[in-house]
C-alpha cells in the first residue's frame, strides 16, 4: 500500500469531487481515480460512494478517513520529533488561521503575547477553514486560529484536539450605503423583491456558522444569491460596491462602518455572535508548542474573560 494513497483519499473525503481532488494532488483524473480504486482494493470493499450526483464516502469509507487521518498525522508527529533531535525546530510556531483571522486578529494578539515573552520562528498559513482543518489533520499546522460557535461542528475532534477561547467576534448583516448613508439594502427582503445575497462558499467556516445558526431561516429572510465566495473580505468588498447583502465579521467590517462606506442591513435580531478560538492537538509536542500553549492558558487566566478550554 502506497502511502499517497492516503492523502488522495484524504483530499477526495475534502473535496467531495474527483476533478478537485485530482487537481489538488497534481494528478490526472484518471490516474487519481486509478489511484482511489487501487487503495479501495487494498482495504478490501469500496470506500466511495459514485452513484450519487455528489461524491460521497460510504459508511466503511467514513471509518477508514477517521484512521487515514490519525496515520498521518501520527506520522506527522514522529517526523516533527525526528527533526527536533537533529535540527532546530524546536523553536518553530506554526499557525494555520483562516483569511479573516489572519489579517485582523493575528497580528495585534501575537504583538500583546510578545511583550511576555520572545518566540522562535512564526509560520502563519492562511486558508479557508476546510484547508486549514487538513493542515492540522495531517499535522502540518501546530495551531489552528479560528472562528467557533457551538452550533457547527468541525473536523477537530475532542478526542484528538484541544482548545480555548481567546477572543469574541460577530457575523453581521452588511450593505452598501446611498448618498444619505443609508443601507441600499435592508432586510428581510420580499418574495417580490429578494436581496441580492453574498454568500459564503461551503469551504468557508463562516459559511458553515452562518448555516448552523439558522439566523437567515429563523429570520424569514428573503434572499436571491448573486455572488460566492469563502473569502469574507470578498464578499464585503462586493457590498462596499452595493452588490448585495453579506453576513461578515465585525472585526472585518468595523473600518468600512466607521467610515460609512457600509451600514448594517439589519437589527441585532440578525447577528450571530461567535468566539475566536485557538486548536492545538491533545498529543504533546515540542517544548516550544508546549510553553507558548502553557503561557496563553495562563495569562488568560490572569486576565479572565476568555480561556474556557476544551
Amino acid at each position: 500500500m502506497d502511502l499517497l494513497w492516503l492523502d488522495d483519499f484524504l483530499a477526495l473525503a475534502s473535496e467531495s469531487n474527483f476533478s478537485r481532488a485530482a487537481a489538488a494532488r497534481n494528478l490526472s483524473q484518471p490516474a487519481f481515480s486509478r489511484r482511489i480504486r487501487a487503495l479501495e482494493e487494498w482495504v478490501g470493499t469500496t470506500l466511495v460512494d459514485r452513484d450519487t450526483h455528489r461524491i460521497a464516502l460510504t459508511e466503511a469509507g467514513n471509518a477508514f478517513r477517521l484512521v487515514a487521518e490519525e496515520v498521518i498525522r501520527r506520522l506527522a508527529i514522529g517526523r516533527d520529533e525526528a527533526k527536533e533531535i537533529g535540527t532546530s525546530r524546536t523553536s518553530e510556531l506554526r499557525f494555520a488561521a483562516t483569511h479573516a483571522l489572519s489579517a485582523t486578529f493575528f497580528s495585534p494578539w501575537l504583538r500583546s503575547l510578545e511583550t511576555e515573552t520572545g518566540f522562535g520562528t512564526i509560520t502563519l498559513i492562511a486558508d479557508h477553514m476546510v484547508a486549514c482543518e487538513r493542515y492540522m489533520l495531517d499535522g502540518r499546522a501546530d495551531f489552528l486560529l479560528c472562528h467557533h460557535h457551538p452550533a457547527a461542528a468541525n473536523r477537530l475532534d475532542p478526542s484528538g484536539f484541544s482548545s480555548i477561547h481567546i477572543g469574541r467576534d460577530m457575523l453581521l448583516p452588511v450593505s452598501g450605503t446611498d448618498a444619505g448613508g443609508a443601507p441600499l439594502r435592508a432586510l428581510p427582503g420580499s418574495y417580490a423583491a429578494p436581496l441580492p445575497y453574498l454568500e459564503f462558499e461551503e469551504r468557508s467556516g463562516m459559511g458553515r456558522i452562518l448555516q448552523a445558526s439558522r439566523t437567515l431561516t429563523s429570520g424569514g429572510a428573503v434572499l436571491k444569491p448573486v455572488f460566492r465566495s469563502h473569502l469574507a473580505n470578498g464578499l464585503l468588498t462586493m457590498a462596499r460596491d452595493g452588490r448585495g447583502v453579506a453576513w461578515v465579521p465585525l472585526s472585518l467590517a468595523e473600518p468600512d462602518l466607521s467610515s460609512g462606506r457600509l451600514a448594517r442591513a439589519g437589527g441585532p435580531e440578525w447577528d450571530v455572535p461567535i468566539e475566536i478560538r485557538l486548536y492545538r492537538p491533545r498529543a504533546r509536542r515540542t517544548p516550544a508548542i508546549e510553553r507558548f500553549w502553557s503561557m496563553i492558558r495562563a495569562r488568560l487566566a490572569v486576565v479572565g474573560g476568555e480561556g474556557d478550554a476544551t
